[in-house]
């Protein structure tokens, strides 16, 4: 199983596929991802353990969303039921994406700290902004460095993990191969890759002129849009579920590499 390389101009396509998975039940979406928000929210309001929490479930409520997607895809109707799909299958791999990333976070905080980021990261990871805008840009300014390092490493963990829990969900591949996989097709993919964040990006800034309204069609494409990338970048993906993949059949002897 190997991610496709496509041409750049792919990367619209993908959001008006995503719109297309948009319109067949707009309402629906819109109820879908207030449900999500308002459940991480309220866990993540829960004090010492309900952030790290919300990390490791993330990925079966993303897979619950990617589930819909494929329904709606396969001529079926979106349903509230939809959200449940990564706590009744593959709930384990989920949960171990999240931890993965999770202890990922940290080991990044942990170098962005040894290497002169500690008041930035204790920013960072307090969850709360501080009225006076200079402590910011003196924590930022003061670790440069770490500012650098941080975002590269975090742009990776990203990135690994953007098309992992469906990997994982739909593909039937293992936690970590599935980060590598994830990886590797943005890799192979910068061009179309760079298409969608700047068109999402322009489309951000129109969605936020008439009182941030747009976002209501916006939030949803942006998720139904990631489900498109990623059936265009694995196209197997409609046929593994017949032939579901093992972590040991991802990579041949002549492509084993990273």
């Amino acid at each position: 199983m190997k991610p496709q390389r496509l041409a750049a101009g792919q990367g619209w396509q993908w959001i008006k596929q995503g719109y297309a998975l948009f319109i067949k039940a707009p309402l629906l979406w819109a109820v879908l991802l207030l449900i999500c928000f308002i459940a991480v929210a309220g866990l993540s309001a829960v004090p010492v353990v309900g952030e790290p929490l919300a990390s490791l479930l993330l990925p079966a409520v993303l897979v619950g969303l990617m589930a819909g997607c494929r329904a709606l895809e396969q001529g079926e109707e979106l349903e509230l039921a939809h959200l449940s799909s990564g706590f009744r299958q593959h709930t384990t791999q989920l949960v171990t994406l999240g931890g993965i990333a999770l202890v990922g976070q940290f080991l990044i905080f942990g170098v962005m700290i040894m290497v002169g980021g500690a008041t930035l990261v204790s920013i960072l990871m307090s969850g709360q902004t501080p009225q006076d805008p200079e402590i910011i840009r003196q924590a930022i300014s003061g670790a440069s460095i770490a500012v650098l390092l941080g975002f590269t490493l975090f742009s990776v963990l990203v990135m690994s993990m953007q098309f992992a829990p469906m990997l994982v969900f739909f593909d039937n591949v293992a936690p970590v191969a599935a980060m590598k996989l994830s990886f590797r097709a943005f890799l192979y993919n910068v061009g179309p890759i760079s298409v969608y964040g700047l068109a999402l990006l322009f489309l951000a800034i129109l969605a936020s002129i008439p009182m941030m309204l747009g976002w209501l069609i916006l939030m949803p494409i942006m998720f139904t849009s990631i489900y498109a990338a990623y059936c265009d970048i694995f196209p197997v993906a409609k046929e593994i579920q017949k032939h579901p993949v093992v972590a040991n059949d991802i990579f041949t002897p002549d492509d084993g590499k990273f």
